[in-house]
């Protein structure tokens, strides 16, 4: 949400006082961690934490996959999820079997694009990985996802990413806004990119907004844009196209689909939404919605396109999506100002002088 978009503002103004409460209670909390009344545990490999202070939708899924990319053919590495949404709990490694009900939505599609590499979920992060390394007792390192406010362990690099339309600067606390830790948190990461900026990002835009985050001696800053790749079919995997003569029905359920559908207004001819909420799990009634809402558009080229998030929860309806022109859009992230080299020097630094 964006604590300043008009239409919200009297909803917000109502639940201001929860905002407080909310505030209040994070803080003690961190507070606690800070002068140790509340105990870190840290671990005798490298682990890298990626997170934000926001509720979603600042592109952690692909940085992880970035990472996972940059790092899966020179260590053995693992991914570590809390499993958001899974309908089961505790720890759980992934395997050929797994499904996104197992794992949840996130996880699933990291170990579908890359079985090679160990995805496991657990609520709490320090119980489950002692069981991961007693799994994968060949684990050199371990990515983290979304445990920035899992103080509990203690990642030896995180990584705090928050989204250039809505710095964490800019925001407020939930639920009048999107934070749920606080802003001055995002001292403890050692590095911070900046998501989803423009392409175009200039000089004078990258110098603002650093002045406005203000990163601390030692904190390294990065600007990351979004990269969209071919479509693909959801069963087949062949390649679709998206261009100005094709009418597209998106089908998301993220926390943020502004940019793709910014990406549909450039690159189709136009596009029509339903849009779900974040990790909903698709139904047989919300099928029929999506297969009736498409036979309705009457332009002769049109597809349905989803994300790769949606698409780990839609797969289930393999036998009925096979026939339609249902397709996936895939992501990645790319570094602004050609620092793609430095923040992979980092995190191999980090790797390979951890002590």
């Amino acid at each position: 949400m964006n604590f300043n978009f008009p239409l919200l503002r009297p909803i917000r103004i109502l639940l201001f006082p929860f905002s407080l409460i909310y505030a209040f209670i994070v803080t003690i909390r961190n507070w606690c961690f800070d002068k140790k009344i509340l105990p870190s545990t840290s671990f005798n490999l490298p682990v890298i934490c990626v997170g934000n202070l926001a509720a979603g939708g600042t592109g952690k899924s692909p940085m992880v996959e970035w990472l996972i990319r940059s790092l899966k053919d020179r260590y053995p590495i693992a991914v570590l999820s809390r499993g958001y949404k899974r309908k089961t709990r505790g720890y759980a490694l992934a395997n050929a079997s797994t499904t996104a009900l197992d794992i949840g939505d996130e996880p699933m599609q990291f170990h579908s694009k890359f079985p090679e590499v160990a995805v496991a979920v657990g609520e709490e992060r320090i119980v489950a990985i002692p069981q991961l390394l007693h799994d994968r007792p060949e684990t050199r390192a371990i990515l983290l996802d979304d445990a920035f406010q899992h103080r509990a362990v203690k990642a030896g690099l995180n990584i705090l990413l928050t989204d250039y339309s809505n710095l964490f600067t800019r925001d407020w606390w939930l639920p009048s806004g999107d934070l749920r830790d606080a802003p001055s948190s995002y001292r403890r990461a050692q590095a911070i990119v900046v998501t989803k900026c423009p392409d175009q990002l200039d000089e004078e835009q990258r110098r603002a907004i650093a002045i406005e985050i203000g990163p601390r001696p030692g904190q390294q800053l990065f600007f990351s844009t979004i990269d969209y790749g071919t479509p693909y079919h959801i069963t087949r995997l062949d390649e679709g196209v998206i261009d100005d003569e094709v009418e597209v029905l998106l089908v998301t359920g993220i926390a943020n689909p502004a940019p793709l559908k910014r990406w549909l207004n450039d690159h189709s001819r136009t596009y029509f939404e339903i849009a779900f909420s974040d990790h909903h799990i698709f139904t047989i009634d919300d099928l029929q919605t999506i297969t009736r809402r498409f036979t309705g558009i009457t332009a002769a080229k049109k597809l349905i396109l989803t994300t790769e998030k949606d698409a780990v929860r839609l797969i289930k309806f393999r036998q009925e999506l096979e026939g339609w022109p249902f397709y996936v859009l895939p992501i990645t992230p790319r570094f602004l100002f050609g620092e793609e080299e430095r923040f992979a020097d980092m995190i191999t630094q980090f790797i390979n002088e951890f002590k």
